[in-house]
């Protein structure tokens, strides 16, 4: 069954799991103790730290390890927050930074201190001019990660790391996604990272802070990792890491190249094959494995169920597919269409065979959703009675998209030209659908009024 969900959760590596075999039978032990056992034990947890500062580019006294990617990242900002508490409680970020990152910033909000979130454009980038006009005198730090876990764009961190030394503002790095492609450019002053997304085990992070940098650790002194993780090392999973990171980085050149070319075959082919899709993104400075797009007219979830059912496994932002029934944030701060959003991701070793068949299934699939869900299988037409409304109302309230989409995309031929309609909805994906809806199908997006019970979006036709 073709897993294509790496930025999830890459499969474990082979260098990673013999390197975790060998370290449960020879780092067991204490390795703060002077023992036998704990000497080996601390050779060990020192050759990791090595070569994890190695593939990081950091010194190895900067660099620690935590219990989780998530773990790093609260604990890299809440240090340095507190330990530039006196120049200020302000902190910068993009609209597009991982969840663990926006929950830090709205810790830090409650606590009350202050956040402002940088916008980014429809490719999911920040223009460093605009993040640098977010730092102000009373910035503790900056936030922006090295390439985007959704989408796969890559942020021009090097350059917006120059303006925040410019600033004097210390730059935090969650290179979760990129760190087993390459090392991180530019001068920046911390960095996080989560070894099972780049094949190592779950359940280790890593957190760099450069020497220089005030930190102050937040929650109870441990003496462990420099007092900035507490607990007692996961060792054979630490190893594990490490030795898994060092062999992808070997890797990384050649299957770079491979899974790029396989990506951009999606990015061509689902455009050709799969009728009113949007793929999403940069096209060229993005990560090499993984793709983003997103179908008119399609329940995320039942697309996704489809496609399991089918043996393949991939991931989505679209509401429908959450808990929360939210769009995802990164779709809805580049202004995209959220609904049938389908994220490919694929993991080191993918064979072109399989990417081949996920393309001569996908539109099938699409079709029957659309199908089930009454889409509109036609282009827009001339209206269809002699008569056409000034305007129209559609009444999609308590129902979820794309449904009101579906609706509004059913009756905008009905309708003059120049003419309105109103769909009132109170799906909160509406909101970035229409509009999207819209700009894809050439007409224009009025705007949103309130409504009894939701809201209203009025679109009028222009062709």
């Amino acid at each position: 069954m073709p897993y294509f969900d790496a930025a999830s959760a890459a499969p474990l590596h082979p260098v990673a799991r013999q390197a975790l075999l060998a370290a449960l039978d020879e780092g067991w032990a204490d390795p703060a103790r002077l023992y036998r056992e704990g000497r080996r034990a601390r050779l060990l947890l020192d050759a990791a730290r090595e070569a994890a500062a190695e593939a990081v580019g950091c010194r190895p006294d900067e660099l620690v390890f935590t219990s989780s990617g998530t773990t790093a990242v609260h604990a890299g900002i809440a240090g340095a927050l507190s330990g530039r508490r006196r120049v200020g409680r302000h902190l910068a970020l993009s609209a597009v930074e991982h969840s663990s990152v926006l929950h830090s910033a709205a810790a830090h909000e409650a606590a009350g201190g202050s956040f402002t979130e940088v916008p980014v454009d429809r490719t999911g980038a920040v223009d460093p001019a605009v993040y640098g006009g977010a730092l102000r005198a009373d910035t503790a730090l900056a936030c922006l990660q090295s390439a985007n876990h959704e989408v796969g764009t890559e942020q021009p961190v090097a350059e917006v790391a120059a303006l925040c030394a410019e600033a004097g503002v210390p730059l935090l790095v969650d290179a979760a996604q990129s760190l087993g492609w390459g090392p991180v450019p530019g001068r920046w002053s911390l960095l996080t990272a989560s070894a099972h997304k780049w094949g190592g085990p779950a359940g280790v992070g890593l957190l760099a802070v450069r020497k220089g940098v005030r930190f102050a650790p937040q929650g109870p002194a441990g003496e462990r990792e420099s007092g900035r993780a507490a607990g007692f090392e996961n060792l054979p999973a630490i190893v594990a890491a490490a030795a898994s990171l060092r062999a992808v980085r070997g890797e990384a050149a050649a299957e770079s190249a491979r899974l790029r070319a396989l990506v951009d075959r999606i990015r061509t082919v689902v455009a050709e094959r799969v009728p009113d899709v949007e793929v999403v993104g940069d096209p060229e400075r993005r990560l090499p494995h993984l793709v983003t797009f997103s179908c008119l007219y399609v329940d995320g979830e039942t697309l996704l169920h489809e496609l399991d059912r089918r043996e393949f496994s991939v991931s989505s932002g679209s509401s429908c597919t959450s808990s929360t029934l939210i769009p995802s944030h990164v779709l809805k701060a580049m202004g995209v269409l959220s609904e049938g959003n389908v994220r490919v991701s694929l993991p080191t070793g993918t064979a072109g065979a399989d990417v081949d068949r996920f393309l001569e299934v996908l539109p099938g699939v699409v079709a029957e959703v659309r199908e089930r869900l009454g889409a509109p299988v036609t282009p827009l037409s001339a209206p269809r009675s002699p008569a056409p409304a000034a305007s129209l109302v559609v009444d999609a309230l308590g129902r979820r998209c794309p449904i009101p989409v579906i609706e509004l995309a059913k009756v905008i031929g009905e309708v003059a030209v120049g003419a309105t309609v109103t769909v009132l909805a109170d799906d909160e994906a509406a909101r970035l659908d229409i509009p999207a809806w819209c700009e894809m199908r050439g007409q224009e997006y009025v705007g949103e009024e309130p409504a009894d019970l939701g809201s209203a979006y009025v679109v009028r036709r222009l062709s």
